[in-house]
C-alpha cells in the first residue's frame, strides 16, 4: 500500500495528469487535451493506473465536446 503511494506520487502519469489539468483550468483546452493524452499513454505501461485511466479519458471526451462547442460557437459569431 505505502510503496504504490510513492509511486504514484512521483510518477510521469500523475505529474502529467496534474500539468494537463492546470492547463484545462487556464483555458488551454488544446494543450490540455495533448498533456491528458501524453499522460493516458504513460499510465497504460502500469498495471495500477486503472483509475487513472478512465478520470483521463473522461476528461479527454469532456474537452472535445467543449472544444467541439468553442470552435462552433466562434463559426457561428462569424458569420455575417
Amino acid at each position: 500500500m505505502i510503496n504504490s503511494i510513492l509511486v504514484k506520487k512521483k510518477s510521469l502519469p500523475l505529474r502529467l495528469f496534474i500539468e494537463a489539468q492546470k492547463n484545462e483550468n487556464n483555458g488551454h483546452f488544446e494543450e490540455a487535451v495533448i498533456t491528458y493524452e501524453s499522460a493516458l499513454d504513460e499510465a497504460r505501461k502500469f498495471r495500477f493506473h486503472g483509475s487513472l485511466k478512465n478520470r483521463i479519458i473522461d476528461k479527454l471526451k469532456v474537452l472535445h465536446t467543449t472544444i467541439a462547442y468553442k470552435n462552433s460557437f466562434q463559426f457561428v459569431r462569424q458569420q455575417p
